[in-house]
């Protein structure tokens, strides 16, 4: 079986490293809010370009302590691709406010910019843009838009560490940004972890408060904090596996060029113009119509793969008062992608195998 993700391998690859820093972890006895905590955030601010880097315990409380942050009132809207990882909409309507929905751009799957203007009204004070799938949105157009309307812009990063938009890289490209560090993302930690980044001053210093308690010193409390660190075991392994980063992405690549080279079956919808430093290839996703039939067969001739996302978030129970919306670009998307095998110790030949089989679909 061609594995859809080897994380034991993944990891092996940085074992003595990562044992080193568990070992130093544990002989220090300081294991949350330390020196690990303080080398990988400034380490990451760093490869990110960005002034501010505050560890957080995963991705979706950095994006609901970035709302949390700004303070913005109840009903208050924040603009969101309709067809993201449901976290993305909950980080919103956890701080009370209201999720508007955005179609994305089919061939991309990110947030269609020419579509988010449209959506703006009154009590609109965000947009929230999501790189999925390792790819990097288009920035300018909804930076105009932000600064036309005085909106902020959030970025979820969860899938895109490193992608870059004009040479700039995520997490950088807005007003703040909120990264995972979920196991099976390009850098991922042994256990759940996340971050923020920005480079405001004064919403950093309130962040670092905000994600421990309210609180800056011991037992004095200026917020209603919540409790959501980083905790040193964790940092100490994202910052062995920070340095391999770019070159990790770069071998995602490869394997995806050898996939938009190869795979020529008419029923599978490839992303199109899809190499560069804008894309760090979180996952490879397809478009297949009869995705099903088409996920069996690959299961009985030894591929394994993960469909993201079966489900779009305005058809979830959770989110009822969306279940009326039509959002068409949204649902065939949701209804026919699928996500072929891909990570950084990824075969060439496993890629080339992959192709062939696709292609006898």
């Amino acid at each position: 079986m061609i594995k859809f993700l080897d994380l034991y391998k993944i990891n092996k690859e940085h074992e003595e490293e990562i044992k080193v820093a568990i070992d130093r972890v544990l002989e220090s006895g300081w294991y949350i809010l330390g020196e690990e905590n303080k080398n990988f955030c400034s380490n990451f601010a760093k490869f990110c370009g960005v002034k501010h880097c505050i560890g957080t315990a995963n991705g979706l409380d950095a994006l609901s302590l970035i709302i949390k942050a700004y303070g913005f009132s109840e009903g208050d809207e924040i603009i969101v691709p309709a067809n993201t990882y449901i976290a993305s909409i909950l980080s919103i309507s956890e701080n009370g406010c209201t999720p508007v929905l955005v179609e994305p751009d089919i061939n991309t799957y990110n947030i269609n910019p020419d579509l988010i203007e449209e959506k703006i009204t009154s009590k609109t004070k965000a947009i929230m843009v999501v790189h999925l799938y390792g790819e990097a949105v288009k920035m300018n157009k909804i930076l105009e838009i932000a600064k036309k309307y005085n909106l902020k812009v959030i970025e979820d990063c969860a899938q895109a560490h490193g992608a870059k938009d004009n040479g700039i890289r995520v997490g950088a490209l807005g007003d703040a940004a909120a990264f995972s560090f979920y196991p099976g993302k390009n850098l991922g930690a042994l256990g759940d972890a996340g971050c923020i980044t920005c480079n405001d001053d004064d919403l950093a210093k309130k962040i670092e408060a905000l994600r421990n308690y309210g609180s800056h010193i011991k037992y004095q409390n200026l917020y209603k904090g919540v409790n959501s660190r980083l905790d040193e075991m964790q940092a100490g392994i994202l910052d062995v596996k920070l340095k391999h980063l770019d070159e990790d992405n770069l071998k995602r690549e490869k394997i995806a060029k050898i996939y938009l080279e190869n795979i020529k079956n008419p029923k599978i919808t490839l992303k199109k113009n899809a190499l560069g430093e804008f894309n760090v290839w979180h996952v490879f996703p397809v478009l297949v119509q009869d995705r099903d039939d088409f996920q069996k067969y690959l299961t009985e001739n030894g591929v394994q793969t993960v469909i993201h996302y079966p489900i779009p978030p305005h058809k979830q129970e959770a989110y009822r008062e969306f279940n009326h919306l039509s959002l068409p670009i949204t649902e065939k998307i949701h209804k026919e992608i699928i996500s072929l095998p891909i990570s950084q110790v990824m075969s060439e030949e496993d890629a080339y195998e992959v192709c062939r089989i696709v292609n006898s679909y």
